[in-house]
Parts: C-alpha cells; sequence; structure tokens
C-alpha cells in the first residue's frame, strides 16, 4: 500500500475520505485477546464513537491509534500513513485530565506548542483563543486544584484542540462530570465538530451520548473486541443540538442500540 495513497471510500452516493483505517488489528495481554482482526475506517471531518460493553477493547484500540500501544498484529493509517507511534497528526483527550497541577490554565493549554518549541507570544496567542472557545475566559492564571472538574476537562481540551492536530482522540472526556455539564459538554462538541474540520474518536459508555453527537457509531463485541456493527445518524443532524433528544430517529437508535447491547450486560 502506498505510504501516501489517499484512503476513499463510497459512501451513500458521495466520496468520503478517511482520515484513519485500522486494517485487522489484534492486540493481546498474555494469554488475554484483547482485540481480533478489528477493521474500522474513520472519515475525515467526523465524529465517530467507539461504543460497547465494559472492557470490550475501546480504550485499547484508541491507544493503539494514537500510537501509545503496540498492536500484536495489523496497521493503523492516518491519513495514509502508517502509525509508528504517536505523532503531531494526533492528539489525546484523556478521562483524568492529566493537567499539569504546578501550570497555569493558559500555559496547560499551550504546553503542547511549548513541547514544539512554538514562540511563547505565538503558543499564548492560540491558547488564549482555544481557551475562550471552551467557555474558560477569564480564568487563563487559575491552576488546576481551583477549578472544577468540568472546568479541568475543558482545559484539557483546550490543550488538545490548541496544538491543531488532525485527529482528535477522546478517552470518556465527559465521564467524570455531572449530568448538566455532561450535556452542555455534548452540545459543545458538536459545535467543534462543525467548526474546527477535525476528525474525532470518541470513547463512551454511554448510548445517548454516542447517538447524539456522532455522525458514525461502531459498537463492539466482548472480547475479543470486533466490529458488530455500524450505524450512521443521519436525519436529525440539521435539526439542532436542542431538537436532537426528542427527534423520533434519535430515540429508535438509542432502542436499537440497547437491545443489540443488553445481552452483553450481567
Amino acid at each position: 500500500m502506498s505510504p501516501t495513497r489517499k484512503n476513499v471510500v463510497e459512501a451513500s452516493g458521495f466520496k468520503v475520505e478517511n482520515a484513519v483505517s485500522t486494517r485487522k488489528i489484534s492486540k493481546n495481554y498474555g494469554p488475554v485477546e484483547a482485540l481480533r482482526n478489528l477493521s474500522l475506517d474513520f472519515p475525515k471531518g467526523q465524529l465517530t464513537s467507539l461504543l460497547g460493553p465494559s472492557g470490550c477493547g475501546k480504550t485499547t484500540l484508541l491507544k493503539i491509534i494514537a500510537g501509545l500501544l503496540e498492536p500484536t498484529s495489523g496497521e493503523v493509517e492516518v491519513n495514509g500513513r502508517a502509525v509508528t507511534g504517536p505523532g503531531p497528526d494526533r492528539a489525546f483527550v484523556f478521562q483524568d485530565f492529566a493537567l499539569l497541577p504546578w501550570a497555569s490554565v493558559l500555559r496547560n493549554v499551550a504546553f503542547g506548542l511549548e513541547l514544539r518549541g512554538v514562540a511563547k507570544s505565538e503558543r499564548e496567542a492560540v491558547a488564549e483563543k482555544y481557551i475562550r472557545d471552551v467557555g474558560l475566559a477569564g480564568f487563563e492564571k487559575n491552576y488546576p486544584h481551583e477549578l472544577s472538574g468540568g472546568m479541568r476537562q475543558r482545559v484539557g481540551l483546550a490543550r488538545a484542540l490548541a496544538v491543531d492536530s488532525e485527529v482528535l482522540l477522546m478517552d470518556e472526556p465527559f465521564s467524570a462530570v455531572d449530568e448538566q455539564t455532561r450535556r452542555k459538554f455534548q452540545e459543545d462538541l458538536l459545535n467543534l465538530v462543525q467548526t474546527e474540520n477535525k476528525t474525532f474518536i470518541f470513547v463512551t459508555h454511554s448510548i445517548e451520548e454516542a447517538v447524539y453527537v456522532s455522525d458514525q457509531i461502531a459498537i463492539l463485541l466482548p472480547r475479543p473486541s470486533r466490529v458488530s456493527e455500524i450505524i450512521r445518524p443521519a436525519g436529525f443532524r440539521s435539526k439542532g443540538a436542542e431538537n436532537i433528544r426528542r427527534d423520533l430517529e434519535y430515540l429508535d437508535i438509542v432502542d436499537r442500540i440497547w437491545a443489540s447491547l443488553r445481552t452483553y450486560v450481567e
């Protein structure tokens, strides 16, 4: 396979370019087989959720795409190039925030650019933009211990956006916040997908959340994980974030996914 070949597929009569492709990914932890021959494409500029029972390998797959874990077999491509480790084309938003406790919000958000050697004035200007975009204007000088859990997660998201990676990998980023904050985050995420022109890969345990935020949902089977089904919600996307949860297609997809997963819930 050519390292520069663009991965393009036909979907619903339109050409869709895939930002990320996994091909026959398997991952073993000693005798435990976490993933088996898992193949999945992630369309460019869209949000794909990985959904499935606990322990089905969602985070393992995300870390393999990030280059943080090496698969036992198979390959990952980002924009047609093989992944051999972490790279600037991917940014990770961790579940536990992973902020620098000794650094201000501004420096935390700018830290990825600092590691790349970007000049201080430039990286701080970029950081300030994304701090505003995630709703934290005025908190630039605060430290993580002075922020709520939701605010710390916004800092982590702003940091990932600031490095301007093409692919954002999000590992249950909203699981540690209350329901009201989580709903606001979901609305904000929809806006980011529309405005940032990035590819989002999103791990969640919530069926409702996956259907609400996703262009594509990949349902994974229990270990050893494979793709059971791919669902592409469509009809309610143009109706506005505030109307999605009342839409009949949204409700039908939630029920359909629950029916397919309930047999795996102990």
